[in-house]
């Protein structure tokens, strides 16, 4: 708050250090009534779609867009590198081959020639296909058991066993069951939707059936689900973050807001040997003590945010001598607030750190898919000179900047984690940022949109277990649906107990069917 004119000092030191405090106070202001309205009415990207022409002459590769000339008399620049627009990528007809085809001859109206009155011979054919689809198929399945008994005592009567279902006398196969629960947690439809399609087809179900249905099926896949995490937590390196999951409070009469903890694997960048998985776990509080617990046996390498709780538990960790943690912190977080500086104040300092980063990017998607050894050398010989310049830019700058100002916040959080940043240069294994995890976290972000939240407690745990099954078989690239409904089925009926659980991991069920598949073809 501004002083009094009657307040004000007479030293006209201590007035220039108000002039200046106040200054400094009022720019923040501005970048922070800027941002307000970049966040409501600009585009949702952090990608730069205009620069000044002066800034031109930094090459950000595909970071920005450098509009034209609006002077129609201002002469081509030959020399300035011209991006490479990429060809739209079109399905222009190349339809899958696995899917059935159904033909469909059409013959002329007459085989006999106008002229001559001869029959007309085939000399060859004009093919054509186009995708059809056959709307889904709601069927009854009646089960008969006849019942067998003796003419001559009359006591003993035969009578096979009736097949176990999800819900213990419910009107549900397994098949529809999988269907709610994918169609919520996959394609994001919210149970009360999905019963008004279900009206469409004359079927009349509550919502709060559907919903009994997905608590009963998460009921069944929980110890698959715990397999899950322990996966998960087993590996050398994990990513971590959270999102704000809201549940009904009714005491309060308004929703509390819980935390969906996320934590992922992904070796494919560097051929490792972990498959892509991610699971959930629904926590009433974001505190440490909620991760602490949740990675309470796992001690490796954490790839997080910048948030306060990893970093505490990391210091206990070290504190306790026990289950080392080591955290490298997301690169892309930190780019982040340099790149809202850029947009709110027009900084030519953010846009040459903006600048310095996408090269590191361009170094990344080089040696994507290479071994961890390769990737470290290359990183070593090329991205470790680069982060050392950004370290001595960000320290000139920090000594340059008000601490107060957008920029210089940037500034300090970046060289606050730096040590963080920089743990991609010691290990070819370690990610430059966290986007796995946050691309896990879409899924959830999407449905939450639709469903608002959740009812209580065990509304999250259920959420937690299926959207963790349902999203990591996605990862693999299964068709959720159908694997889910095989996997329940068959933990349903009891054909694969509890020690052989593994076996219907997204990805060991996959290699099964593809071995399966492949002895098919050789035996053909």
């Amino acid at each position: 708050m501004s002083p009094r004119p009657d307040s004000l000092p007479s030293d006209p030191a201590e007035l220039q250090r108000i002039v200046l405090a106040l200054e400094a106070e009022n720019a923040e202001l501005r970048v922070y009534a800027d941002l307000l309205r970049q966040m409501i009415f600009g585009a949702k990207s952090e990608k730069l779609a205009v620069l000044d022409p002066t800034q031109i002459a930094l090459d950000l590769g595909d970071l920005c867009e450098v509009p034209a000339a609006a002077n129609d008399d201002v002469a081509e620049d030959k020399d300035r590198p011209r991006r490479k627009h990429r060809s739209a990528s079109r399905n222009m007809g190349a339809l899958p081959k696995h899917l059935p085809r159904c033909e469909e001859v059409i013959e002329p109206q007459s085989t006999v020639c106008s002229c001559c009155g001869l029959c007309l011979h085939r000399i060859g054919e004009d093919i054509s296909e186009a995708l059809d689809i056959v709307p889904a198929l709601l069927r009854v399945i009646r089960t008969i058991r006849p019942k067998y008994a003796c003419r001559a005592c009359e006591a003993h009567v035969v009578q096979a066993p009736a097949r176990a279902r999800v819900m213990d006398g419910g009107m549900a196969t397994t098949a529809l069951v999988a269907h709610v629960v994918v169609a919520k947690f996959a394609w994001h439809l919210p149970l009360y939707r999905q019963s008004q399609i279900f009206s469409g087809y004359g079927i009349h179900l509550d919502r709060g059936t559907l919903g009994g249905w997905v608590g009963r099926a998460a009921w069944w896949l929980r110890p698959l689900y715990d397999r899950l995490l322990a996966v998960i937590r087993s590996q050398p390196r994990v990513f971590c973050d959270e999102t704000p999951l809201p549940r009904l409070d009714p005491g309060r009469k308004r929703t509390k807001v819980c935390q969906l903890w996320a934590q992922a694997v992904d070796d494919r960048p560097w051929q490792g040997p972990a498959p892509p998985a991610v699971g959930y776990v629904f926590a009433e509080s974001r505190g440490t003590g909620e991760i602490e617990a949740q990675l309470s046996t796992f001690d490796g390498i954490l790839q997080v945010d910048g948030y306060a709780a990893y970093k505490s538990l990391a210091k206990r960790r070290r504190k306790s001598n026990i289950a080392p943690l080591q955290l490298a912190f997301c690169l892309a977080h930190a780019r982040r607030k340099f790149v809202e500086v850029v947009k709110t104040t027009g900084s030519s300092e953010a846009l040459a750190v903006v600048a310095a980063v996408a090269e590191i990017y361009r170094i990344e998607q080089c040696i994507r898919g290479m071994s961890a050894e390769q990737r470290l050398s290359v990183r070593k010989a090329e991205s470790a000179p680069l982060m050392a310049a950004l370290k001595e830019r960000l320290e000139t700058l920090i000594d340059e900047v008000s601490a107060k100002s957008s920029l210089g916040k940037a500034v300090a959080y970046t060289l606050a984690h730096w040590h963080g940043l920089t743990a991609f240069l010691a290990d070819g294994r370690i990610e430059i940022d966290s986007n796995v995890v946050e691309r896990s976290l879409k899924p959830v972000c999407l449905t939450r949109k639709n469903s608002l939240f959740v009812g209580s407690a065990r509304g999250g745990e259920t959420w937690a277990v299926l959207a963790s099954l349902v999203n990591s078989a996605r990862l693999n690239g299964l068709d959720p649906e159908t694997w889910l409904a095989d996997v329940l089925e068959q933990i349903v009926s009891g054909a694969i107990p509890v020690n052989r659980l593994d076996e219907l991991l997204p990805w060991n069920w996959k290699a099964d069917r593809e071995a399966r598949g492949q002895l098919e073809r050789v035996a053909a």
